[in-house]
């Protein structure tokens, strides 16, 4: 099937940030009184607007994280961007493709403008989303698992949600594009094909499978 659009996660599937950030993210917590490991930071908050630390550490602690939580959070995270942030290996030549080929794309993502523009700039991927083909769950107020910001872009897109797929590495993302009414690839790279669920249309492993499954 020829897409009328593909929509972008852009954490771990655009720029290889997910490392870097749940990383960062675990070590905060844990130094706020909040032990968390690397993994269970990934497995509670990839893919996911960073409302939920707040709400998963009150339903868990009943203690609020610091007013100023986000704003040390996303310094923190914008420094390691600058000085290690990469694009996904091979998704450069995905977009490439996908411009040749007059297929329409953007990116929709749980994190806020800036950090998708500090990411895409440290990752070199800025020429590939203007303004027009940048989408987050700033402009919608709900994150991912919440079906609102894929169809804010695709709204914003012309494109109706069945004529649209998504490419997505967390449970949430998969969620939020099903209950869009989206098709929706899943990358394997850093969550298990089990933990991505049966409602993936299809997997893959590296972005140079990406240009047979989304046109």
């Amino acid at each position: 099937m020829r897409y009328d659009l593909v929509i972008f996660d852009n954490d771990g599937v655009l720029v290889d940030s997910e490392p870097l950030s749940n990383r960062i993210l675990a070590g905060y917590l844990t130094e706020l009184g909040h032990p968390t490991t690397y993994e269970e930071s990934v497995r509670d908050y990839m893919g996911a607007a960073l409302h939920r630390v707040h709400d998963v550490v009150l339903e868990r602690s009943g203690r609020t994280l610091p007013a100023d939580f986000d704003d040390v959070f996303h310094t923190r995270v914008f420094e390691a961007f600058e000085r290690e942030l990469r694009p996904v290996d091979g998704i450069a030549q995905v977009l490439e493709k996908l411009d040749a080929d007059g297929v329409p794309y953007c990116v929709a993502s749980s994190g806020s403008h800036e950090r998708i523009r500090v990411g895409h700039r440290a990752a070199g991927l800025t020429r590939y989303f203007d303004d027009a083909r940048l989408f987050s769950s700033q402009d919608v107020g709900r994150g991912k698992p919440a079906p609102d910001l894929f169809l804010h872009a695709a709204r914003s897109m012309g494109v109706v949600p069945e004529r649209c797929v998504v490419v997505e590495d967390s449970p949430l993302g998969v969620q939020a594009a099903v209950a869009a009414g989206m098709d929706v690839v899943g990358f394997v790279a850093m969550t298990p094909p089990e933990r991505l669920g049966a409602h993936t249309t299809a997997l893959y492993g590296h972005p140079s499978e990406l240009p047979g499954l989304l046109t």
